[in-house]
């Protein structure tokens, strides 16, 4: 497990990131990244959608320009304290939460889309947030996560690993399998310096 796959370690990683997060994150989730995967969505006004370590709120942003509400959540309040600047703290568009991705507060079958992006590598148990996501979907929503940028140089990623998850789509596959998810399919997307390092997941809960 990655020094960062431990929940306090990653809140207190958070404290000091979020002062700079929305300065540095441009350059390795951009604009045309977020775009590009809300095109794999099947999205309209009226579609419910949850945002899972939502940060700051960038790919919140992308979100509330194809849905009328989105629900987030984070376990950082550092990093909720710079998304409420952005949207308020209760108001819609935006209605935000502290939790955890493998505790999400919410009701079973609530939501028509789970996104996650710039999350999954905190997670100390992947599967049992997965879980958790397609608890919380319809049946027959979507789930889409965002993955890491997994760096090509082999003394690279095994620092990467000792730091935080890293995994390629086999293990995506088995993830999302694991936790219940049909149709899963991959596709991935980069920045123009370093393009498709990052993989994106998408899924169905069963109908």
């Amino acid at each position: 497990m990655g020094v960062l796959e431990n929940k306090a370690r990653a809140r207190l990683f958070y404290k000091y990131l979020s002062k700079v997060y929305d300065r540095v994150n441009p350059f390795i989730w951009t604009e045309e990244m977020r775009n590009d995967a809300l095109e794999l969505l099947d999205l309209d006004a009226e579609t419910t959608v949850l945002d899972v370590g939502c940060g700051t709120g960038f790919a919140t942003e992308g979100l509330v320009e194809h849905v009328d509400e989105v629900y987030a959540v984070d376990q950082s309040e550092h990093q909720l304290e710079q998304a409420y600047a952005k949207f308020g703290k209760r108001a819609p568009p935006v209605h935000f939460h502290r939790g955890d991705a493998e505790r999400l507060p919410f009701a079973t079958n609530t939501f028509d889309v789970v996104w996650s992006s710039g999350s999954i590598e905190y997670w100390p148990n992947p599967i049992l947030a997965l879980r958790e996501f397609r608890r919380v979907l319809k049946p027959g929503g979507q789930v889409l996560v965002v993955g890491p940028n997994y760096p090509d140089n082999p003394v690279t990623q095994k620092l990467a690993n000792a730091i935080m998850l890293f995994y390629d789509e086999y293990e995506a596959d088995r993830m999302f399998k694991t936790a219940g998810f049909d149709d899963v399919k991959h596709a991935f997307m980069g920045p123009p310096y370093e393009p498709e390092v990052a993989i994106t997941t998408i899924g169905r809960a069963p109908e």
